[in-house]
């Protein structure tokens, strides 16, 4: 059979080039769509042509099917992949394909129902003889029956969205007075995520094991399932770290699991690929009666390479041959487990700020390149991280020969991966992959909520050195723009009495700096040498101003310096300390938006007494909620923002009158 002459991507970033890749390998056209925040994104560059859609917002761009079959119909293409996200599980997607005599590379429209509905596919694949999660999985959303049924059930509990996935609408709750909060947020965010604001409610299993099957179907009956991979190493439901195979995973469990994976599978009369996600107790370690089907996303994973990297296959380049109609070129008992492979989400995030999403201009980014390494990026230096979208930066994906290999090999990589502008998560990871527990399989889906300390999550201390580092580099930048500008004006040496550089008669010479370290005011000192005139270095806390340290990589930027040391970021800049700030006057009542993004919900009004720790307002960004609170007793003086507004980063939301 013929393959596919040309694809539409329906999505954006790292996927989307990922899909570019193997489609132009393939010989296909390519045909990238794109909103107003990406046109000079990568995808939009690597793709033989690309169309643009929409404003920024996804559900005026990356949602709107009408205009992305619209482009597909005007542009003549043969197929449309979806990628994962957007509209990948979206059942009215892929009937609008097949309206419009365009081949959907996904499942039919029929599976993506029955899988897309958690509590219809658990009932589904119980027929199947699959076992599933205790819980309530029915259709009845009164919030005073579900409360209900959590306390049947016992707590602690799970709240998930019947729609979607990704964490989305998913909330962990621990006891009863906690639960209305909870419902009320997983309705919101799988309303605003999913449209659809119906839940389910499960028992949380204690010490989870996140595994998840990778299952691949034809249109002629074959059905296989390429091994599974390890999701477990997680925060607020979101995968960090995923590897294939699982730690400890005995042959005859690999074996029970991978059969219930086609199984579900068979049920539905999948086609393509798909994944099938289970929930082990792991208590006990790994167990085949100690399993259980989560639910089954119809579409390609984010963590699909460790598969394709132990497996040796390409599976978006097996998605295209089965949409094109061929039958799978293998049959079970042909596959084989290669070595192990790791992946880490590299994302702009920090992990100092509660994970908040970073954005701006990436001043720079670099991957090492090494035997053994995989870079699947969407973004390069000189991109926007934008508000709009998931903060996904790159994978990092590592594959040697045994688990401690891998683990090295990622662990090297994220130390030599270099991001300036946004602050990123790679100093977290690189801790992630040494650390003791999970470097010895002892782990879980709580393993980075019970060691955060340990991973460098919460405030840190200044890097004292990476400040020191960027003083001397803004100060050497000061004097050759001097020096540059008093050549300019006279042909005659400049005065030594004019140069800046803390001449005294007494004692060592040294001159105040003073800077913002990451928005925060500090002043170092420039010290200069005795024994080499014109010598100068910066010392900063306790910092030794002689001390021959290193650092990992400088970044210039046209308002400070960016000094990336260890993995962590520390971005430096002058201030004259004359000037006025008015921005931060009197800032100790003012509440603040901490990211660019929606404010979707404000609990308070003026004149309301709070409690420290009180629930405020509620900000939606990168399609997650963050609750702002109330930092100490107060009365609310004023609501600064409507909900529903858009809001940047810094802005003012609530000025709250501190108690006395």
């Amino acid at each position: 059979m013929e393959m596919l002459e040309s694809v539409l991507i329906a999505n954006r970033g790292e996927i989307a080039c990922r899909i570019i890749r193997t489609a132009q390998r393939l010989g296909m056209r390519t045909i990238a769509v794109y909103s107003e925040a990406d046109a000079e994104a990568l995808f939009v560059q690597m793709a033989d042509e690309a169309h643009l859609i929409g404003p920024p917002p996804a559900r005026e761009s990356y949602l709107r099917i009408d205009r992305i079959i619209e482009v597909a119909r005007r542009t003549n293409a043969a197929s449309i992949h979806p990628g994962y996200g957007f509209l990948s599980e979206r059942a009215e997607f892929a009937e609008a394909c097949a309206a419009n005599g365009i081949v959907f590379v996904g499942p039919p429209a029929s599976a993506i129902k029955a899988m897309g509905l958690k509590d219809a596919a658990k009932s589904l694949v119980q027929q199947a003889g699959v076992p599933v999660v205790p819980g309530y999985h029915g259709s009845k959303q009164d919030p005073d029956f579900l409360r209900q049924k959590a306390y049947e059930i016992g707590y602690p509990v799970l709240i998930k969205a019947v729609a979607g996935g990704g964490g989305k609408g998913m909330r962990r709750v621990e006891k009863a007075a906690d639960f209305d909060a909870a419902l009320e947020s997983a309705q919101r965010e799988a309303q605003s995520s999913f449209g659809d604001p119906r839940v389910l409610v499960e028992k949380y299993i204690l010490s989870p094991r996140h595994i998840e099957i990778q299952v691949f179907a034809d249109g002629h009956g074959n059905v296989v399932h390429l091994f599974e991979r390890d999701c477990s190493l997680q925060r607020r439901h979101q995968k960090v770290i995923e590897e294939a195979p699982a730690p400890g995973m005995p042959p005859e469990m690999r074996q029970v699991m991978g059969q219930a994976a086609v199984e579900a599978a068979r049920a539905v009369g999948y086609v393509g690929a798909g994944t099938v996600e289970f929930i082990a107790d792991g208590r006990e370690g790994l167990r085949p009666d100690r399993f259980y089907f989560m639910e089954m996303n119809t579409r390609l994973q984010v963590e699909h390479p460790v598969t394709e990297a132990i497996t040796g296959l390409d599976l978006v380049e097996l998605q295209f041959r089965v949409a094109s109609g061929e039958a799978l070129p293998f049959a079970q008992e042909d596959l084989a487990i290669d070595g192990h492979a790791v992946e880490a989400r590299l994302y702009a995030e920090d992990p100092e700020k509660e994970f908040l999403p970073s954005t701006g201009k990436l001043w720079a980014l670099e991957f090492p390149e090494s035997e053994g390494i995989r870079i699947d990026t969407g973004v390069e230096a000189g991109a926007e991280v934008t508000p709009y979208y998931d903060p996904m930066i790159a994978k990092v994906i590592a594959h040697g020969a045994t688990r401690e290999e891998a683990l090295d090999k990622l662990a090297e990589a994220l130390g030599q991966t270099i991001v300036a502008g946004p602050k990123s998560n790679a100093a977290f990871l690189k801790k992630l992959c040494e650390a003791e527990g999970f470097r010895a399989g002892a782990f879980d889906t709580g393993f980075i909520d019970r060691n955060t300390a340990d991973l460098g999550v919460g405030p840190q201390p200044i890097d004292e050195v990476a400040v020191s580092f960027g003083a001397s580099a803004l100060i050497s930048r000061e004097i050759e723009r001097l020096r540059m500008a008093e050549l300019q004006k006279s042909d005659e040496p400049s005065s030594p009495w004019s140069m800046p550089d803390g001449f005294q008669l007494l004692g060592l010479r040294s001159v105040g700096v003073p800077l913002r370290v990451d928005g925060e005011r500090v002043e170092a000192r420039e010290v200069f040498s005795r024994e080499h005139p014109g010598a100068s270095t910066v010392a900063f806390g306790n910092s030794d101003p002689w001390a021959n340290e290193e650092t990992d990589r400088e970044v210039e930027a046209p308002h400070g310096v960016y000094i990336i040391r260890n993995g962590r970021q520390t971005f430096v800049q002058t201030y004259d300390p004359f000037d006025v700030d008015l921005e931060h006057m009197d800032e100790g009542g003012t509440v603040k938006a901490p990211m660019h993004g929606k404010l979707i919900a404000v609990f308070v009004q003026p004149g309301d007494r709070v409690e420290k720790g009180q629930r405020l307002a509620i900000v939606e960004a990168m399609k997650m909620e963050h609750v702002l609170v109330a930092p100490s007793d107060a009365e609310v003086a004023e609501i600064a923002a409507e909900p529903g507004a858009q809001v940047a980063e810094g802005a003012r939301l609530i000025v709250l009158k501190t108690e006395e």
